[in-house]
């Protein structure tokens, strides 16, 4: 019997997973908001009933996917600023890695920011803006915490506004996101972020950096 309750709940978290990946994927091409219970369904090869039968409605997956978009997107930002090796990098090499690693997420998973800006144009406060609230304020404080770092090592201009410079950091981010999204042509993002990056980095750091990495 346990092993039967086992294999139930593998199939449903691999099910689950599948209709967030697939919701993903939609929402790469089309409108979130037009994508419906019919359409998953039919992307992962079940009927619009088994659906419901993983999430008790469509605001449930799109949640499932907020999730799954924090704690992957989030993970990735945490490995990227803390490098290859046993020793952190130092902080302002980790932005150029957050800002990098963010970048290539985007790039791999374009329906991530339609699904996001298609929640905060909402005016009303929904569980969904409140997932994506919570995913920007942990970004923020990774990014807080680099700049803080950086201060304290004195890397940065005389006076730098750090609550600004975090401010900045991810409207540069956002900026290319939302650019690539208009244009239609994604790919793009990884060309300008290193352009991007430099500019920005000129606008707080106290002299050049030796050995700056290159953002892939």
């Amino acid at each position: 019997m346990e092993l039967i309750a086992k294999r139930s709940r593998q199939t449903t978290d691999t099910r689950q997973a599948g209709l967030v990946m697939a919701a993903l994927q939609l929402a790469a091409q089309r409108s979130p908001a037009d994508i419906t219970t019919a359409d998953l369904a039919r992307a992962v090869g079940i009927t619009q009933g088994a659906v419901f039968r993983h999430f008790a409605n469509k605001d449930a997956i799109w949640l499932a996917v907020l999730d799954w978009t924090t704690d992957t997107l989030l993970a990735r930002l945490q490995n990227a600023a803390a490098g290859p090796g046993d020793h952190p990098l130092p902080p302002l090499h980790a932005l150029q890695a957050i800002f990098a690693a963010h970048v290539d997420f985007v790039t791999e998973h374009p329906g991530v920011p339609r699904v996001i800006f298609q929640e905060l144009q909402h005016a009303q406060e929904t569980q969904l803006k409140a997932r994506v609230r919570d995913l920007m304020q942990q970004y923020r404080m990774l990014v807080t915490g680099l700049l803080q770092r950086a201060q304290a090592q004195n890397l940065l201009l005389p006076g730098t506004d750090l609550h600004a410079a975090g401010v900045l950091f991810l409207g540069a981010v956002q900026g290319l996101v939302m650019q690539a999204m208009v244009s239609g042509q994604v790919q793009t993002m990884a060309a300008q972020a290193p352009g991007v990056f430099t500019i920005y980095l000129r606008g707080i750091a106290r002299s050049p950096l030796p050995n700056l990495r290159s953002t892939p």
